[in-house]
């Protein structure tokens, strides 16, 4: 990892607390760990949410999880509690829909809310919500690159392959569990936010290899799926993607090997009906005996025998 930095998430729930008290709560939790907040609960329910968050070095990560319900920042809450940052939202779960003096924006699961937290805005989730956010101060997104000046918000559809590496890079920081320290890759996640704003591809390489094993994974049935396939789908050269895998200590038709590999172990150690070809098939083997042979030789074991195992388990 290129940054990283020993942190141990705190978790905050209004799950358990007397049902009058949960917004007021809530309200002073998010004002002191991440952004001043007026909330109120949708359909005269109490307030059921819980948040992690994790201090970085240069930025404030959270993941919130809420029944329905509306936040606001107002004028006066941004008075009291100034944030002088950026707010980075990523949906995961549930529509949401952000107001502002520039107009109503809806937000769909995988998009990117980029705005300044120090701008008066109204955020509400009929459904419930599950997100990620993260808070940058201004100083640091400006010396990231990030758009100068935020007017207005921008909602970005990263692209499914970036998207679901940042929230894997944040998910993978925010574990629940307290008493774990884990070393978090700040750069990477910094990278990903600004170079989604900005639309362009990451700068960093270490960035370029999590995006590109993400591709990988989401792409590992096709068995057409080589070097030049990956290099176009995250926006980087071919060259410079096998210079990236070789510094990570692999190259990239054996990151692709090992990866069909491990997913076909998973599959034929599950028992199931699939067959060996069938699962050959799924993981982008277009020759059941090609598979077996590798199979054979990178685990020392037949496939099939892996299967007739699992299904005796089960």
């Amino acid at each position: 990892m290129t940054s990283g930095t020993a942190a141990a998430p705190v978790r905050f729930s209004t799950t358990g607390l007397p049902e009058a008290e949960r917004i007021a709560l809530w309200e002073e939790h998010n004002a002191q760990a991440l952004i001043g907040l007026r909330c109120r609960s949708l359909h005269d329910t109490a307030l059921d949410a819980t948040e992690i968050n994790l201090q970085l070095s240069r930025a404030h990560l959270a993941r919130v999880l809420g029944s329905p319900h509306i936040v606001e920042r107002p004028d006066a809450e941004i008075r009291r509690v100034p944030s002088d940052a950026v707010a980075c939202y990523l949906t995961l779960a549930g529509d949401a829909f952000f107001y502002c003096d520039d107009g109503v924006r809806l937000l769909r699961p995988g998009q990117l809310l980029v705005c300044d937290a120090d701008q008066p805005f109204v955020r509400g989730f009929s459904h419930g919500l599950e997100e990620l956010a993260v808070k940058i101060p201004h100083q640091v997104w400006r010396d990231l690159g990030g758009p100068p000046a935020l007017p207005r918000p921008l909602v970005v559809d990263a692209g499914a392959v970036h998207t679901r590496t940042l929230a894997a890079l944040v998910a993978q920081a925010l574990r629940p569990e307290p008493s774990d320290a884990v070393l978090v890759d700040e750069d990477a996640v910094l990278d990903l936010l600004v170079s989604s704003a900005n639309g362009r591809a990451p700068a960093l390489s270490t960035v370029h290899l999590t995006v590109a094993k993400t591709y990988v994974d989401d792409h590992l049935a096709d068995p057409g799926l080589s070097a030049a396939r990956i290099a176009r789908g995250i926006g980087i050269s071919e060259r410079h993607l096998s210079r990236v895998f070789a510094a990570g200590g692999t190259s990239v038709p054996r990151y692709l090997l090992g990866r069909r590999l491990e997913r076909a172990r998973t599959l034929l150690g599950a028992g199931g009906e699939a067959t060996v070809a069938e699962v050959a098939a799924r993981c982008g083997f277009a020759s059941a005996a090609h598979f077996s042979h590798r199979f054979k030789e990178h685990y020392g074991l037949r496939a099939g025998d892996v299967l007739r195992e699992a299904r005796a388990r089960s």
